[in-house]
């Protein structure tokens, strides 16, 4: 068999593997990790730990939707290109129809209807407790691999505490650095041998991707042109409308809510969208799988005239996706040679600890204290820990579990 069609195999194996996390992924960026790291690392082990959370302190780096950055990486190493935008498809795709399909117009009396209303209210809380469910067990698992000594434990819950005291997303990149400089210092030997899995299959532990250093150049070069160019066509509705999500897409750092100040300054200021729609717009972002930046097809969809509705919802996708997909293909070939190093690999033990300090923090903040208000909360939070860790029970069934139990839950105490 050819290359080409074993890629095409592969690429359509990395498009329903996304396709189903797009159908079920609920609870943000950081829940993604979560739902990534069971999926990919310990279910079809595509790679390991270690690659995983060089990954994802890559992507943390970056400016750009943080989750939707790994699951394009995890496609480009599975199946190259071609893998990259089926993972981008598959994950995107359903809450950009959700949201698009929401643009179009939605029925009054059904959104006004009090039995909707609750049942709805009960889904996202649901989907909520079953986000910590998932990220306690991305940080516990995490915890185990790459805090393994005293050292980046200690960096790790240094992280914890400042990303908890001041929560910003330049918190976030001051942390990741400091973490990486910790490492350089206390952090020079290797780390120790890890047992490997049962499974006779081995995981793929190599970082590198398809990416050349002249693909990468390009890529970061198109990034900087889009960036100084575009404004200069703003007299045109549609490079108007393509700048202010690639703008925003291009200066955002941690992903998710981060680019939601930057998406109203630029649509409800500028007049485009009133501050009602935009804020229906998304808090049904909220109640939907995938990525947050696909509220982006709504807002592209609600500033576009009622006969150009679909496109501007694609529009708003490719533009707030776009840089940071751009800036990740540019620094792969440089990453890749980067992290060999062996002061880059002290430097990156001690980042990755940081990035286990971070999801601990978000998973208390705004994870836990936005979703556990009871005591059953506690037990349905916990029984979906439980049944991931120790039953190893598959993320789509804790998913509709959590969603039964939170409209069950809501009814209890309504």
């Amino acid at each position: 068999m050819s290359s080409h069609p074993r890629a095409a195999v592969r690429a359509a194996e990395v498009l329903r593997a996304f396709l189903k996390l797009g159908l079920t992924s609920f609870g943000g960026p950081v829940a993604h990790i979560g739902y990534f790291r069971e999926e990919f690392v310990v279910r079809r082990r595509w790679l390991d730990d270690a690659a995983f959370s060089d990954l994802v302190g890559l992507c943390q780096f970056l400016p750009g939707p943080a989750s939707s950055q790994l699951g394009f990486s995890i496609g480009l190493m599975r199946a190259g290109f071609l893998g990259g935008l089926a993972a981008w498809t598959g994950f995107t795709l359903p809450s950009a129809l959700a949201l698009t399909l929401l643009a179009f117009g939605a029925d009054p009396a059904l959104q006004e209807s009090s039995v909707f209303a609750s049942v709805a209210v009960g889904l996202v809380h649901g989907l909520k407790l079953v986000a910590v469910a998932i990220v306690a067990q991305a940080v516990w698992g995490m915890a185990r691999t790459l805090c393994p000594d005293r050292q980046r434990a200690a960096i790790a819950i240094t992280a914890a505490v400042a990303m908890s005291a001041r929560g910003s997303s330049m918190t976030q990149l001051a942390v990741l650095i400091g973490g990486g400089l910790l490492g350089i210092w206390f952090c020079r030997t290797p780390a120790p041998a890890q047992i490997p899995p049962a499974s006779a299959a081995a995981p793929a532990s190599s970082f590198a991707a398809p990416v050349s250093r002249a693909v990468g150049t390009t890529s970061l070069v198109v990034f900087a042109l889009l960036l100084i160019g575009l404004p200069l066509l703003r007299g045109w509705h549609a490079a108007a409308l393509f700048d202010a999500f690639y703008r925003s897409g291009a200066l955002v750092f941690g992903g998710g809510h981060v680019v939601l100040p930057l998406l109203r300054e630029a649509f409800v200021a500028s007049g485009w969208v009133d501050d009602d729609v935009f804020l229906a717009g998304y808090g049904a972002a909220q109640a939907v799988p995938g990525p947050l930046f696909s509220f982006a097809s709504y807002l592209g969809a609600v500033a576009s005239p009622a006969s150009h509705r679909a496109a501007g919802a694609l529009l708003g996708l490719a533009g707030i996706f776009l840089p940071g997909m751009l800036v990740l293909v540019g620094a792969f070939p440089f990453w890749d040679q980067f992290r060999v190093r062996a002061g880059a690999q002290a430097f990156m033990r001690g980042v990755n600890a940081a990035v286990v300090g971070l999801l601990g923090a978000a998973l208390y903040h705004p994870i836990w204290t936005s979703s556990i208000k009871t005591v059953a909360d506690i037990g349905l939070a916990l029984a979906g820990f439980v049944l991931l860790t120790a039953w190893r029970a598959p993320p789509v069934l804790i998913v509709a579990l959590g969603a039964a139990a939170g409209v069950v839950l809501t009814k209890l105490y309504a």
